[in-house]
């Protein structure tokens, strides 16, 4: 039996290494896609508001809004900004830590 962490270092290299920190980031990003699309599709939901609505709302196609909800799409800051003011959301704000907040809109 092989652990996971040895197959992940025998395919993406050791921590630290150039290909296993690129595929940690592109986990990250996948991970952070998720729970953004989560947050989309319920407060949709919420609303009693089709996907195709928002997606008028926003100035895109359904099929944008599906992608993002299912976390197949990277989200710009200014996208997310359309979505979330559309979805009545007025205010949002950037935690950076020690850096403090930054306001997004």
């Amino acid at each position: 039996m092989t652990s996971l962490d040895t197959l992940t270092d025998e395919v993406f290299g050791k921590r630290g290494t150039a290909k296993r920190d690129a595929m940690e980031n592109r986990l990250k990003e996948e991970v952070d896609a998720y729970f953004v699309g989560e947050a989309i599709r319920k407060m949709r939901q919420a609303q009693n508001i089709t996907q195709e609505e928002l997606g008028k709302r926003v100035g895109v196609q359904k099929a944008q809004i599906s992608r993002l909800e299912k976390g197949k799409s990277i989200i710009t800051l200014p996208t997310m900004s359309r979505i979330f003011q559309a979805l009545g959301v007025t205010t949002a704000s950037l935690d950076l830590g020690i850096g403090g907040k930054v306001a997004l809109w």
